[in-house]
């Protein structure tokens, strides 16, 4: 684990600042926070967090100790909460801050509602992703405990150049209109689609929504019961996509990223079902990818339409027990407002966080995704929440589409 402390000389100011943003808020010069991170300091989120923060302590005074964990963090920020490490904030999935650890996190209802030096004068909370804000409240029962940065949504990622290059003039919103795509792109020799084994289950999962809607798809896992017709179903549409050269023959075999890296970058592939950070992980190999984005099309009556999508992000949570809550606050605002939330976005080709924030040209599309959704489906639709379900749905997905298995023998799989 690499330590970095960040700060300036300590700034002679004993006056407080006038406004909530202030010093009269509570933060201090002389202070130092304690953050542990969930990016390395290589990463493009890591270099400019560690820029922001040298600008926040030029700005107030407060330095900022920054523990670099990557995604160890996840095995070490626990151990060292419940051995009382002096810890002030931390960051992680959404989802992770809330539920793994949210025994941990401080209220900040009483935060979100004030007005900071990056906010124009209007409280925090109005000049946020709403739709994420709202997410946090959810997943504290009410209470905002985390604060949502870095959002994302899980949609299909696609590449505009071969759409055009093929004739297709509209992204689809029907499964029809998806094998029309794809019998297009076959044409000009490309595959419609690829996957990778990281996001097989994904691809089952959302599809399935797509078939018996949210719930449905829920309690297939909850129950660990496949049987059901959908699975068949499921089946029958994925053996016809291999059969009709829709989907890249290399898609049974490709181990993460081989799919992105070797067929989306190079363009041998139009389609992966992902999330808005496959820019960003790719862009060393395909650095002027004209990146388009759509909803996962809708198949049955009985599914979840276009309007039904993933989407959750990284988040922000201040420990309970630390001495400087005001300033880790101010310090969060720094991060989700103005400057550096536009910084954060534009480096990581990410989704802003501040309502005022650009969207990177390579996701534009992809906010109209999130402005239209109107449920928000879990990662994975629950495919990925059971280990043995999610292995035993990339074991026979692969199958499937290498022509191994008929859909009748995967759905009997799946059914064991």
């Amino acid at each position: 684990m690499k330590r970095i402390v960040l700060g300036a000389a300590l700034l002679a100011l004993a006056a407080a600042l006038a406004g909530a943003g202030g010093r009269s808020a509570g933060g201090s010069s002389g202070t130092t926070l304690v953050y542990w991170s969930m990016w390395n300091e290589a990463e493009p989120q890591g270099q400019v967090i560690a820029r922001a923060a040298e600008a926040f302590t030029k700005d107030t005074g407060i330095k900022v100790d920054i523990n670099f964990n990557g995604r160890d963090i996840r095995k070490t920020l626990q151990p060292a909460l419940d051995a009382g490490e002096v810890i002030d904030l931390f960051d992680e999935d959404i989802e992770r801050v809330a539920n793994a650890w949210g025994n941990y996190l401080l209220p900040l209802d009483s935060y979100v509602s004030r007005s900071y030096p990056t906010t124009g004068g209007q409280p925090f909370g109005s000049v946020v992703n709403k739709t994420l804000l709202d997410l946090a409240r959810q997943l504290g029962s009410g209470t905002v405990k985390n604060i949502p940065y870095q959002p994302s949504t899980f949609v299909t990622m696609y590449n505009k150049d071969l759409f055009q290059r093929a004739g297709i003039t509209a992204v689809p919103k029907t499964w029809n209109e998806m094998l029309d795509a794809c019998a297009k792109l076959k044409a000009i020799g490309v595959a419609g689609i690829t996957v990778d084994d990281a996001y097989m289950a994904c691809l089952f999962g959302y599809t399935v929504d797509r078939l018996i809607g949210m719930d449905a798809t829920l309690a297939m896992v909850k129950n660990n019961d496949f049987s059901g017709p959908q699975t068949l179903e499921f089946g029958r549409i994925w053996e016809n996509m291999a059969k009709n050269g829709y989907i890249s023959a290399r898609a049974a075999s490709n181990i993460y990223p081989a799919g992105q890296v070797e067929e989306i970058a190079t363009g041998r592939a139009a389609m992966y079902l992902n999330g808005t950070w496959l820019p960003n992980e790719i862009k060393g190999n395909a650095p002027n990818m004209n990146w388009g984005s759509f909803a996962w099309p809708a198949i049955g009556p009985g599914g979840d339409g276009v309007t039904a999508n993933n989407f959750g992000s990284q988040s922000f949570g201040i420990n309970k027990n630390t001495k400087h809550p005001e300033e880790a606050f101010r310090f969060i605002v720094w991060l989700t407002t103005g400057e550096w939330d536009a910084a954060l976005a534009a480096e990581s080709i990410g989704i802003p966080m501040g309502n005022a924030s650009q969207w990177p040209p390579a996701l534009a599309d992809a906010k109209a995704v999130v402005d239209a959704t109107t449920r928000r489906l879990p990662w994975a639709v629950g495919m990925e929440d059971n280990p043995d379900i999610n292995a035993k749905i990339k074991e026979n997905f692969a199958r499937l589409v290498a022509g191994n298995l008929t859909a009748e023998q995967f759905a009997a799989n799946m059914a064991r």
